[in-house]
């Protein structure tokens, strides 16, 4: 790396490995490498299991809610009820992923979010049609995922070589933007054959596959200068002094809020499918814009052999985020929907290179001690990002018009990340 910092960590038995030259049509197709790793390749696999299944808790909770009252409010309701706990625990979990075992972390946080996912099951059979309830258990189960995300990220620099970084995030993000387009429809399919209790159940299932293989790994101490490390409020504001100080590491953070913040349209996508492109069936429409983007960070996951060897990880985040805001600007301009979801599908490419780079920066550029509090605010960015867009998108949207105000967005991502690159030159230079 360009920072100038030493590494005393432990290097992993293919760290020294050279990388296989590769000819034709696979110097396009993802790479697998990291794959050849059995750790690394356990707790992909368990993440293979969980982006299915979460998804399908994911669909059964709002449809429940919706089921019991009605209302729409309360569906948003519950979805802010849940982003306090995440945003709360992601940067307390942060803290204590590099403060003890992250294996045993794992152990813990996959066996709460089961558990959590058996209570789903629970109150749904019995019939409890309790809101408050569902909300609670929400509450609890993005607790224990804000707990468990800082740390399943940050092992993963313990158990690929440093090179195979952008790799083994492609791999695991494209899994995980299948799980948004495959667990949806899924719960689509199965609602009316099996019912909603058994989406619960299913998921609860999947998560046992899940803690078993996280049970597989190798232990995951800290490292010798961070055994003695508490996690507090003392750490968790050192985590940000950390940041601030490392201008890589927040300007990585703000190219992703930049994307997000102005360029995340879906909150008028109910608007669009109902006034630009109604022609196409509303219902058609609403789901082709909300599965798009995802369709297209997939396919870009797909063919990551083509980035994910870069080493100019900067300009490679500033290309992304400026290719996102062209795309979302595209999109804004488009009356066909056909047109709309070929811009969207490219926004989708260009966030998952955007995703791959990121992610390789906050392991690479942070410390070990570290790493599980840069992943814990990184967190709670990609969380609270897209919920304040649907606050300004929807204002936007109703003050000038669902297409000026998506257009606009787009226009200002690539305003901004500009700007920011070349007033600021630490991300556009750094490179591994």
């Amino acid at each position: 790396m360009d920072t100038g910092e030493s590494s005393t960590e432990p290097r992993t038995p293919a760290a020294d490995e050279a990388p296989p030259l590769r000819r034709g049509w696979r110097r396009w197709a993802m790479d697998t490498r990291p794959l050849r790793i059995p750790a690394y390749r356990r707790l992909w696999s368990s993440t293979i299991v969980t982006a299915v299944g979460s998804q399908l808790t994911a669909v059964a909770v709002p449809k429940q809610i919706y089921d019991i009252t009605g209302s729409s409010a309360w569906v948003g309701a519950a979805s802010m009820a849940g982003l306090l706990p995440l945003i709360v625990f992601a940067l307390w979990g942060g803290a204590v992923a590099d403060s003890m075992d992250r294996r045993k972390l794992l152990l813990i946080t996959n066996t709460g979010i089961a558990v959590t996912s058996v209570l789903f099951w629970l109150q749904a059979v019995s019939g409890l049609d309790s809101v408050a309830a569902l909300m609670v258990l929400l509450a609890v189960q993005q607790a224990f995922w804000g707990l468990n995300a800082p740390a399943r990220n940050a092992s993963i620099a313990r158990l690929v070589p440093e090179a195979q970084l952008p790799a083994a995030n492609a791999l695991g993000s494209t899994v995980m933007q299948t799980g948004q387009v495959v667990g949806p429809l899924l719960a689509g399919v199965l609602i009316p054959v099996i019912g909603l209790p058994e989406l619960y159940l299913i998921d609860a299932l999947a998560l046992c596959v899940t803690v078993w293989a996280v049970y597989r790994l190798p232990s995951l101490p800290p490292l010798a200068a961070a055994v003695a490390r508490r996690a507090g409020v003392r750490e968790i504001a050192e985590g940000f002094r950390y940041i601030s100080a490392h201008k890589v590491l927040l300007l990585s953070f703000l190219a992703d809020i930049i994307a997000m913040v102005f360029g995340m349209p879906r909150a008028l996508f109910p608007q669009l499918a109902s006034e630009t492109y109604a022609p196409y069936g509303e219902g058609r429409a609403l789901g082709l814009l909300f599965a798009a983007i995802p369709i297209g960070a997939v396919v870009g996951g797909l063919v990551s052999g083509t980035f994910a060897r870069a080493r100019r990880h900067g300009w490679m985040v500033i290309g992304a985020v400026v290719a996102w805001g062209v795309a979302i600007t595209g999109f804004g301009l488009s009356g066909s929907l056909w047109l709309a979801v070929v811009f969207l599908a490219a926004a989708g490419v260009a966030d998952m290179v955007s995703m791959v780079f990121r992610g390789a920066i906050l392991l690479s550029a942070a410390t070990d001690e570290m790493r599980g509090r840069m992943q814990g605010v990184f967190t709670v960015v990609v969380a609270g990002g897209p919920r304040l867009a649907d606050v300004l998108h929807g204002t936007a949207g109703s003050a000038f018009g669902a297409r000026p105000a998506v257009a606009g967005g787009g226009i200002l991502v690539v305003a901004v990340m500009l700007t920011l690159a070349f007033t600021v030159p630490a991300l556009r230079r750094y490179r591994v």
